[in-house]
C-alpha cells in the first residue's frame, strides 16, 4: 500500500499537482504509464492536474517550502545523505515539514513507452484542457 494508506485508509482518490516538464511533464508517456502502475497496484485513481507551461512556480508546496529548505542546507551539501538530512529537517514557522529518503535504486535510461503500453493506460481527460487535467484509474480491482 501506499504511505497515506495507513492515515487515509478509505480513500479512492488522490490529487496529483505536478509542473510541466523534466520527468513528470503532461507528454510524457513514462509518467503515464508508471502513474497506472500506481494506480494498479493501490487501486487508487489518480487525479492529475499539471500546471501550465512556465507557471510551475504557482504550485503552493513550492512556494512555501523551497526557501526553507535552501536557508536550512544553505547552498552546501556535499553529497546525497547531506541534502536529504538537511532536507528532512526543513519545518516552515507555521509547521509545514518535508519527508524526505534517499533512494539508492537503480533506473534505466532512455525508456521508450510503446504503443501497446499505452493502450493499457486507463486516462480520461478532462474537458477543461484535457492535456493538462486527467484521471487516471485502476485497471485492475480491488
Amino acid at each position: 500500500r501506499f504511505e497515506g494508506g495507513r492515515l487515509y485508509p478509505k480513500a479512492r482518490n488522490i490529487v496529483i499537482t505536478a509542473d510541466g516538464g523534466e520527468s513528470n511533464g503532461s507528454r510524457l508517456r513514462l509518467w503515464k504509464l508508471e502513474l497506472q502502475k500506481f494506480s494498479d497496484e493501490t487501486g487508487l485513481s489518480l487525479l492529475v492536474c499539471h500546471f501550465p507551461p512556465g507557471t510551475s512556480k504557482w504550485n503552493k508546496i513550492e512556494h512555501r517550502m523551497f526557501s526553507f529548505i535552501s536557508s536550512n542546507w544553505r547552498g552546501e551539501p556535499r553529497d546525497y545523505e547531506t541534502t536529504v538530512y538537511l532536507i528532512s529537517r526543513t519545518t516552515t514557522v507555521k509547521g509545514l515539514k518535508v519527508t524526505c529518503r534517499l533512494d539508492r535504486r537503480k533506473y534505466p535510461t532512455g525508456r521508450k513507452v510503446s504503443d501497446e503500453e499505452m493502450k493499457k493506460v486507463n486516462v480520461e481527460r478532462n474537458k477543461f484542457h484535457g492535456d493538462w487535467n486527467y484521471i487516471i484509474r485502476p485497471n485492475s480491482t480491488h
